[in-house]
């Protein structure tokens, strides 16, 4: 085999993993459909269902407040503030990646959950931070599990300010949290017609 062929062997190898790496990058196509969005990301269902069942976090509240955080873009950073309006300024905050999880609180989570390794770009990762979040607003907060208003909260404010009430005059917030609450509502209709489907999908995948 000549150099060159040898050089354009390699590029065919290597092009169908950065094309794969690419893929599974990219934000859902249609982020109003739960289904679509499962259907669409091999291996997001599963990692979502067993958020699910180890955090006691229904799936489409999860999946609510990842839409809102970062609308499922996997390394979204908050905006850059302006200096004379037009300069870009710091970022607010080191908040990063499909959850928004500062860095503090993210180093919180690997310690309690022993996930040194997670990262706050990789979904199964960020899904699982979600439900561990949600779960600790249940039990410190004292918060249903599909209490979605309640618990995007207590995730934008902390447990801590949760249960000192700093939202109370934050009327922004509550119509956030409402808009969190509705899809969430949307969300599970929609799974409720499709997941009997995924879960014979990742079946037949051998996942299950």
């Amino acid at each position: 085999m000549t150099h060159k062929n040898k050089k354009r062997a390699l590029a065919l190898l290597v092009l169908p993993a950065l094309l794969a790496t690419g893929c599974a990058t990219t934000p859902p196509s249609n982020t109003d459909n739960l289904c679509e969005i499962f259907r669409e990301k091999d291996g997001w269902y599963q990692d979502a269902a067993k958020s699910a069942r180890k955090w006691n976090t229904p799936i489409a509240t999860m999946m609510a407040t990842l839409h809102q955080e970062s609308r499922f873009v996997h390394d979204a950073k908050p905006p850059r503030s302006k200096i004379l309006w037009i300069i870009p300024g710091p970022r607010p905050s080191d908040a990063y990646g499909y959850s928004q999880a500062l860095g503090t609180t993210w180093r919180g989570y690997q310690r309690a959950t022993g996930s040194y390794g997670a990262d706050r770009d990789d979904f199964g990762d960020a899904i699982d931070f979600v439900g561990w979040y949600h779960n600790t607003s249940q039990r410190q907060c004292n918060i249903r599990s599909n209490d979605t208003y309640h618990l995007y909260l207590a995730y934008h404010e902390g447990q801590g300010g949760f249960n000192r009430r700093t939202y109370r005059n934050k009327q922004w917030l509550k119509n956030v949290a409402q808009k969190v609450s509705a899809r969430s509502q949307t969300y599970q209709r929609q799974l409720n017609s499709c997941e009997a489907s995924l879960k014979k999908r990742k079946k037949f995948l051998g996942l299950f």
